[in-house]
């Protein structure tokens, strides 16, 4: 009897010691931290510059009134060219998630105009048999609201390419047209004709503006973005000038639609 318990007990003691051995041979648990993903969502604001490499303009009519007529003719500048390459803008916007954001801003731009007429009638005046050579100079200011759509495709190193869209509406104000018409020879000599001024007020308007938009986003430090892209803007033509002095309206002049081709460089602040 004394024999058995012993055998038992000797049994007992090595299941222990096997399982104590087996314990000891499991791997250690490992408890992770727990991490949070904070959403992209919330509001941003942003400030940009810009450089057209590119602007162009359809063509630029005008309407002239002629007293032998009694109405008016039209015609459009033989050549014309607008300088004023930088713009400059702010806005605020709103990032709905990781893909999807939109934002409303404002954009300024200034430059100038510089065009030329010639005409084998005389200028006003002038002899009978001559001709006119008339160039204009002006300068404009132009301010856009725009509302603007992007959607940003994924994140890479730290970067983020996107594509947008926007829609709003731009205010061009024209100062006054200053005009000089010079004699040009033709059947009849000019003979030392002095040159002819006009000047014609200047008109602002509102026009239809829309912009495509192509870029990539670099975040420089926490809730600060880098924003490098593009930018081509159309906007519709107006009314540039005019002069309602004469008894059918005077002359008034039209310019053509504007196209701009930007690269733009700009902050974006988060708040999330």
């Amino acid at each position: 009897m004394i024999r058995f318990d012993a055998l038992a007990l000797a049994t007992v003691m090595a299941g222990a010691s096997a399982g104590a051995a087996l314990a000891g041979d499991a791997p250690p648990e490992i408890k992770m931290p727990e991490v949070s993903v904070k959403d992209a969502k919330g509001w941003y604001v942003r400030g940009d510059l810009g450089y057209a490499v590119n602007a162009s303009r359809n063509d630029t009519t005008f309407r002239a009134y002629d007293p032998a007529g009694g109405d008016k003719s039209s015609g459009r500048f033989d050549s014309d060219r607008f300088g004023g390459n930088f713009s400059g803008g702010l806005g605020v916007g709103y990032q709905f998630n990781d893909l999807l954001r939109a934002d409303v801003t404002g954009d300024f731009f200034s430059g100038d105009f510089n065009g030329s007429i010639s005409s084998a009638s005389p200028c006003s005046s002038g002899a009978g048999g001559t001709g006119c050579s008339t160039k204009a100079r002006s300068s404009f200011r132009a301010g856009s609201l725009m509302v603007n759509g992007y959607v940003d495709l994924g994140t890479l190193a730290g970067f983020t390419p996107y594509l947008g869209a926007g829609l709003g509406a731009t205010r061009v104000s024209w100062s006054s047209v200053n005009a000089v018409g010079l004699c040009i020879d033709g059947a009849s000599g000019c003979g030392g004709a002095a040159s002819v001024s006009a000047r014609y007020p200047g008109d602002s308007d509102w026009r239809m503006t829309y912009a495509l938009m192509a870029g990539v986003a670099y975040e420089v430090a926490p809730n600060v973005k880098v924003d490098l892209g593009y930018r081509f803007s159309h906007i519709a033509g107006g009314d540039m000038f005019g002069d309602s002095s004469a008894s059918a309206g005077g002359t008034t002049g039209r310019d053509g639609a504007l196209s701009r081709h930007e690269i733009r460089i700009g902050l974006r602040v988060t708040t999330w």
